[in-house]
């Protein structure tokens, strides 16, 4: 059976066949795009212009042109036909300054936040009663951790004040106090001495292309 099944096999093609999907998108200015009823954030340099994307698996890679822009983990819709979501919140962080209430209600918010420490801040910070001053603070709080390059350490720190308040401390994520914690150390300017030759030194050097 199988001496029978070789013999009508065809020849291999002469090049590699893709293994991917293709499709065109469109970067609006919440600086994301919809694919396949999943949502995806991209960088805000993107907005506006129109990129080819290759769907891979578990990837996918976006060209603006023929340059690859980036590789976006590849993300799945969610039951009942809901739009998925794979957010990075850098991506999102510059719009969300200038009106931080959008945070509260986003409908990928959940996706926004990095890690699980991120999410808790922001229930304690919401259970405070004021909205508010929670999408300011939480705002402030992903800055922080993109500005300074700080997210996995602004994770530790947030579950430490988290603890604390749990235990009887004053109830209040010290925003202020982790800013000043991840503030850049100022940098301290080197002395510089910078001996001048005497002004007699140049007569010399004036006689000499004379004689030359």
């Amino acid at each position: 059976m199988v001496q029978l099944e070789c013999a009508a096999l065809r020849a291999l093609p002469p090049g590699r066949t893709t293994d991917y999907d293709e499709a065109t998108v469109f970067v609006t200015s919440s600086s994301g795009f919809v694919l396949r009823k999943v949502f995806y954030t991209v960088p805000s340099r993107l907005i506006g212009f129109r990129m080819r994307v290759r769907l891979y698996d578990e990837r996918l890679e976006c060209f603006v042109g023929q340059s690859l822009a980036l590789t976006l983990r590849r993300g799945r819709r969610q039951t009942e036909g809901r739009h998925g979501h794979v957010v990075d919140y850098r991506h999102v962080i510059h719009s969300l300054r200038r009106k931080p209430m959008a945070l509260l209600n986003l409908v990928y918010r959940d996706a926004l936040f990095p890690r699980p420490a991120y999410r808790l801040a922001w229930e304690k910070l919401l259970a405070g009663g004021d909205p508010h001053s929670a999408c300011k603070s939480m705002v402030a709080l992903l800055a922080l951790a993109h500005d300074r390059g700080c997210e996995a350490e602004l994770a530790v720190a947030l579950t430490e004040q988290m603890t604390v308040r749990e235990a009887g401390g004053n109830g209040v994520i010290d925003v202020p106090a982790l800013q000043a914690r991840f503030a850049p150390v100022p940098a301290t300017m080197p002395d510089i001495v910078v001996s001048l030759p005497p002004v007699a030194s140049y007569d010399v050097l004036l006689s000499l292309g004379a004689a030359a």
